[in-house]
This record gives structure tokens, sequence and C-alpha cells, in this order.
């Protein structure tokens, strides 16, 4: 180790305990951005001016069942993300250790596909439009992802690849060579900068009167700031889709971000560009 390596902060995965329950970094991390992510919806969701004809896709009361349906499919999406696309070999061996999502182990491209399907099943129980529905849930997940990177690090997981940069840590249990703190480079372009872009696009863009735009712009990304954050990540050992530069987490990425191109495309066609929007440029 170099005498100038910055020390990992040993921070515990244990943020309190409350008799025989530990409470972890892991699950109020999650809790946090799916709060947070709430709050902010409620907001948006009063600022009435920002959607399409000058009204809501619903009620504000609405965001508290919408929590529920992307809660859930948040949890169970990306636990068997986690499962069936990074270590199915694993589990298949130690079938129970799949509920211990405690331990960690959630995978984001599968907790997307369950925050979608939560979010679409919400949009048709409350009768409101679905990719209105889905702009919402768009515009808070960047807050999810911050504090969720952030969790990973505390965690030590999903570390960086071994760098000489002056930043370089040694992670525990990675072995003893220096790496990049890749999570906290997910953390601040996933997340914090995410969560910029999308907001003043709302804001000053007036996107959300275009539904489906925000969330065609938050899976370009995502998609892109994770393809470059693998970079600095190491690669997860053996999995198949790690082909020369590429990896499993980049493989995943690319539908996403084809997937966002033809959403942005096809939500300009149907509602043409806000006036007040066109002015503000």
């Amino acid at each position: 180790m170099r005498l100038l390596t910055i020390p990992f902060p040993k921070i515990d995965p244990v943020a309190f305990s409350l008799g025989p329950v530990s409470v972890r970094w892991y699950g109020l991390a999650y809790m946090a951005g799916l709060l947070l992510g709430w709050l902010y919806i409620k907001w948006l969701l009063r600022e009435e001016h920002l959607w399409p004809g000058g009204k809501s896709p619903f009620g504000a009361e609405g965001s508290d069942d919408l929590l529920v349906f992307v809660t859930l499919g948040v949890v169970v999406g990306g636990r068997l993300g986690h499962v069936l696309l990074y270590e199915p070999a694993y589990y298949l061996r130690h079938p129970l250790e799949v509920f211990a999502i405690w331990r960690g182990g959630m995978a984001f491209h599968g907790g997307l596909a369950g925050a979608v399907a939560g979010a679409i099943l919400f949009a048709h129980r409350a009768g409101a439009n679905v990719w209105s529905v889905l702009d919402a849930t768009a515009a808070a997940t960047p807050m999810g992802l911050l504090f969720g990177r952030l969790a990973n690090f505390i965690n030590a997981e999903v570390v960086g690849r071994p760098t000489t940069e002056p930043w370089a840590m040694v992670f525990p249990g990675a072995g003893p060579e220096e790496r990049h703190p890749s999570q906290l480079y997910e953390a601040f372009l996933e997340g914090a900068v995410l969560f910029a872009l999308l907001f003043w696009l709302i804001r000053s863009k007036l996107a959300l009167r275009r539904p489906g735009m925000i969330g065609g712009i938050f899976l370009v990304g995502y998609g892109l700031a994770r393809s470059f954050c693998e970079f600095f990540r190491e690669p997860d050992a053996d999995h198949l889709l790690n082909v020369g530069p590429l990896t499993a987490g980049i493989i995943y990425s690319l539908p996403m971000i084809a997937a966002g191109i033809w959403i942005m495309r096809e939500a300009g066609r149907r509602t043409p560009a806000p006036a007040d929007a066109q002015r503000s440029s």
C-alpha cells in the first residue's frame, strides 16, 4: 500500500440495533431513497403547471399507493435480478439465500423492471396516464440510486478495479490491491448528476408535458452513466457476458439506452414542444 492511499472508512454495516433486531445501512439506504422519492413525487404532483394540460395525472394522495406498488416491485425485481442475472449458480446451490436480502445483493436492472411493472399496475388501477406515472417514477429514481450506491460503498461491495490513482482505496475482503471507489462514481453520476439533469428538464423545459420524455431520458442517462462507470468497476467474475472490454453491466444497459431513445422519439411525436419551454430556451 502506498503511504498516501486513502484508508477505507470502517463503517459498521449495522446502523443500530433494537434488541435482537439489527438495522443495516443497506436497508436504511433503500428506505431513504423510496421515502424521499415519494415526497418528491408528491411535490411534483402539486405543481400542476408542469403536467400536460396544467393538470397532474393523479392526486397527490395517490402517491401513497404508488409508493407501495413501486417498493414491492423494486424489492422483488431487484432481488430476482441479482439472483438470475448475476449469481444463478450460487443461488441454485443455496436456494434459501434468495430471501436473505438484508445481506445485500440487489440488481438495478431487475429493480427497474419491477418498478416499471409496479408503476404500470398503479396507473391502470388509478386510471392515470401510464407514461406520466412512469415519468414521475423516473424523476425520483436517481434519489434511490444515490443512497443505494452509498450503501454499496459502506458494505465494501461491487468494488472498483485496481488502480494507482491517489484516491484509491483498499476494500476489506477484496484483496490487498488499491481500487477505484467506483461506488462513489456511480452515486455521483447515476444519482446526483442524473437527478439534477431531470430536475432541470422538468423545471426549465417543462419535459413532463410530453408524457414519456423524462422516462426515456432517464433510461438513456442511466445506461450511459452505468456503462461509463463499468470501466472502473470490477467485473463480476466469470460472467458469461463479460466479452472483451464489455461487461455484464454494459450489456444489460444497452437495451435500456435503445429503449430510452425510442421512448423519447415517440414522446416527441405524440406531443409538441411546450410553448413556454420554447420561449425560455
